[in-house]
């Protein structure tokens, strides 16, 4: 989920400005999505609209898109030639300020099981609207690189595996992605199946010329072995933790590489907590869905993982690392005592009453190192119960990571929805956030149900909510979305009457 900074002094309970847009009548094809872009900065760039017309070739299918910009003003389309197992696309814009259409969806329909193959990405040059396929490189076990100018069909892999397999005992596996400043970054290791050995991290110039090489896990065993995670790099160092297995025993190090030379420039040991809580600080799963655990500081970048006892999630962990000296500072809290002091029915493992438990759904990190967590009351399906959502509870911590505040978001239960959560933005410079979900309320007045859009800011650590009414006609759903600054995007759409169409209203503040 991307964040946007924005400054917001304040909200009222009505709209009174829209600009529209209808999708609809942008391009002949079928609308196939839509996704908000944002610069490397997370800023709000615009939009782009995507649109499909069917198989064009034996491999082929055409699609076209039309950029919108923060305004919904269309300002540039073409139309374009992908691959035939695309479905739909995801946008994005890169460091080149380029926008990248990744592949979002499968289409298995049009060709055999025997040729499906990962369609590729497509880039788009906004100064001369034109669109190309994305080149893609392999970088050989010879040392060499070889452009990947058509993806080979599953079947395809699937056989040189098992023949490399076969003839050298492991497949040789690696990846190659550029470098905002200049040339190229790869990967390499030996996949043995069960393990995996020799493995390295490379960089290249513009020319694919080898700068430096770094091996690790050279003799990796099934007991014996040694990872390696890249956490953040930028121009100057490259930020990593390093594992080493020997049998059961885990030991874990902070180790910063020099982007210009390879070598190292510190490794220092990780401790304070226990091995399954560093082992998985870099990543956060819930619900089945990777979330966004990480933000870089000018000074420092800091991560929010699950703590972990004897194997169990019994809270979260934050980990801040200082660029200046390289120090790492690790501290959690769990459920309880820490969080139960605020949220009492809440237990050891994060469950609440009648079966719920707390799903982590976002989180959200200051300039002073605190962090804020968002969780929503959840209930798996049963063999005959739907899955349910209730209130959403935030997590308010201090730059100590010490539990500062718990405020409870009280909500109606939710069917078959996995969450009435929306997004969030940035507030003020960082320092403070503001994040949005919809309800489904009986009106007090009218005793009818409408949905709600629900804006909460937690300024300077005090939580404000306002309540927007959303109107929606039967049979037309309206969705919240990303909008400029001072701005939220509705989308209201009807699949049967073809009727779909955004707006951007205005927020007073």
């Amino acid at each position: 989920m991307k964040k946007i900074t924005l400054m917001m002094f304040g909200l009222i309970q009505t709209f009174t400005f829209s600009q529209t847009q209808d999708l609809t009548t942008l391009a002949a094809g079928d609308h196939v999505g839509m996704n908000a872009l944002f610069d490397d900065k997370d800023n709000l760039y615009g939009y782009v609209s995507l649109y499909s017309y069917g198989k064009s070739g034996d491999k082929t299918k055409k699609f076209e898109y039309v950029i919108l910009d923060k305004n919904l003003n269309p300002v540039a389309n073409k139309e374009f030639e992908g691959d035939i197992t695309a479905a739909s696309y995801l946008g994005y814009v890169d460091f080149k300020g380029q926008i990248i259409l990744k592949p979002s969806m499968m289409d298995y329909s049009l060709v055999k099981s025997k040729e499906v193959f990962t369609p590729v990405s497509m880039v788009i040059d906004p100064k001369t609207n034109s669109i190309t396929r994305k080149i893609y490189y392999d970088y050989l076990e010879n040392g060499t690189f070889k452009e990947i100018n058509e993806p080979k069909s599953w079947k395809e892999q699937r056989k040189e595996n098992r023949d490399e397999k076969k003839e050298k005992g492991y497949n040789y596996v690696s990846a190659v992605g550029e470098l905002k400043e200049g040339g190229y970054f790869a990967v390499e290791y030996k996949d043995y199946g069960k393990y995996e050995n020799s493995n390295s991290l490379m960089r290249f110039d513009d020319n694919k010329k080898e700068i430096w090489r770094y091996k690790y896990n050279t003799d990796g065993s099934k007991k014996l072995y040694t990872t390696l995670s890249v956490l953040e790099r930028d121009e100057n160092y490259m930020y990593c933790i390093l594992k080493k297995v020997n049998d059961k025993q885990k030991t874990f190090n902070l180790m910063v590489l020099d982007m210009k030379t390879g070598k190292e420039t510190s490794n220092k040991p990780i401790t304070g907590l226990s091995d399954d809580t560093i082992d998985n600080i870099e990543s956060f799963y819930s619900n089945y869905r990777k979330l966004d655990n990480d933000k870089t500081f000018d000074d420092k970048i800091v991560l929010l993982g699950r703590n972990y006892d004897d194997s169990e999630s019994v809270g979260f962990a934050r980990m801040i690392l200082n660029k200046s000296d390289f120090s790492v500072d690790m501290k959690a809290i769990n459920y309880e005592p820490n969080i139960s002091a605020f949220l009492p029915k809440v237990n050891k493992y994060g469950m609440v009453e009648s079966g719920y438990m707390l799903q982590t759904k976002d989180m959200y990190f200051m300039n002073d190192g605190s962090v804020g967590i968002l969780c929503e009351k959840y209930k798996p399906a049963g063999q005959y119960n739907a899955p349910k959502t209730t209130d959403l509870v935030y997590i308010y911590t201090d730059k100590d990571f010490k539990v500062k505040n718990v405020q409870v978001f009280e909500k109606e239960k939710s069917k078959w929805v996995n969450s009435d959560y929306l997004f969030s933005q940035y507030l003020n410079g960082g320092k403070d956030v503001v994040f949005f979900y919809r309800d489904y309320q009986k009106d007090e007045v009218t005793r009818q149900k409408r949905w709600n859009l629900f804006i909460n800011t937690i300024i300077d650590g005090k939580f404000k909510q306002e309540i927007i009414p959303i109107s929606e006609k039967d049979n037309y759903a309206v969705t919240p979305y990303v909008g400029k600054e001072g701005y939220i995007l509705l989308r209201e759409y009807n699949e049967k009457e073809k009727f779909n169409k955004i707006r951007l209203e205005k927020l007073n503040y």
